[in-house]
């Protein structure tokens, strides 16, 4: 496996815990982002990683920061703005989207989750190592519970300050009618899925007491415009049924520090035949774009009962039968 030892020089121990930061947090983000490991004691460092190149970009971005360390304070936000302009500025080396290279471990109230099967895996790196992620795929491959575990995790770890829910209301070829209540309420049914995996994840009452402090918020779709979320985990659930406008608008509403995740599945859009979806339009327009990732899930990454799998086979090869 691939290693560089080096030394930090001057020795300085307040620039060296300034570019570390609290409990190494700073030097965790620079692993997760780069696929690295790194090691130190005092200004000795170990990098080691999958790839070589990667090893070689860890070391020039610690150098490089650390001269940076003795005249700037350096917070989540520095580290967070210098990776996102090194990763654009240097080459991606070719195994950089690959799961192996740091498996990713979420540590939740019922113990510790990992990915099941090669797309969950790459899934989970790939939300550890992006600002903006898709995951798109049929019901049941875990794409909204492995978002909401990354998301709670982030949140017990301070990486965020808030989660935030997003999802469409669009029925599924229904019409509900009035629905009583305040804000929440009414969106409440749409957002049914997510609250399972929260209380899965923290217990219903610790949910309860996140949403009262707004810690936890739910936020329809329609009501994004204008915002900028920073320091959020925003989780976006059902995005094959948003428009190209809606999916533009919510993209563009990330701020510094934060984490978006959009899911969905491309067989079940529930918006009038003639409109496109705007997570359709989005794959075509940002695949290939660097610090955006997207995973395609398939009917054999089905984690629930296994009929489900055959279903989305009958269906998928239904479809393709009729595209013919």
């Amino acid at each position: 496996m691939p290693q560089r030892d080096f030394t930090l020089e001057p020795d300085d121990t307040e620039r060296l815990a300034n570019l570390s930061g609290p409990f190494d947090a700073h030097l965790r983000m620079i692993e997760l982002r780069l696929g690295v490991e790194i090691a130190n004691r005092g200004n000795v460092f170990r990098v080691t990683g999958q790839d070589a190149d990667a090893v070689v970009r860890a070391e020039k971005f610690l150098r490089g920061t650390y001269a940076e360390a003795a005249d700037e304070t350096l917070d989540e936000h520095a580290i967070h703005l210098r990776l996102g302009a090194f990763v654009g500025d240097e080459p991606v080396p070719a195994t950089s989207n690959d799961p192996a290279a740091q498996e990713v471990a979420v540590r939740v109230k019922r113990g510790t989750l990992r990915g099941r099967g090669d797309n969950q895996r790459k899934y989970l790196h790939a939300i550890a190592t992006h600002d903006i992620n898709f995951g798109v795929g049929p019901a049941g491959t875990g794409k909204t519970f492995l978002a909401v575990a990354m998301a709670v995790d982030a949140l017990n770890q301070s990486r965020v300050q808030r989660v935030i829910l997003v999802r469409p209301a669009v029925e599924a070829g229904e019409k509900l009618g009035f629905l009583p209540g305040d804000l929440t309420q009414k969106v409440d049914p749409y957002l049914r899925p997510l609250y399972d995996a929260l209380y899965e994840m923290l217990g219903v009452e610790k949910v309860a007491r996140l949403l009262e402090k707004n810690v936890i918020e739910i936020a329809p779709l329609a009501y994004m415009r204008g915002r900028t979320l920073n320091d959020a985990f925003v989780i976006l659930d059902e995005a094959q049924n948003t428009s190209i406008e809606q999916m533009k608008m919510f993209l563009t509403r990330l701020g510094f520090g934060s984490t978006a995740v959009i899911t969905g599945d491309m067989t079940q859009i529930d918006l009038p035949k003639h409109q496109k979806s705007g997570l359709k339009d989005a794959v075509e327009v940002l695949r290939g774009m660097n610090g955006v990732s997207f995973t395609f899930f398939e009917s054999r990454d089905v984690v629930r009962h296994p009929l489900v799998a055959r279903i989305v086979n009958a269906y998928e090869a239904r479809d393709a039968a009729t595209q013919t």
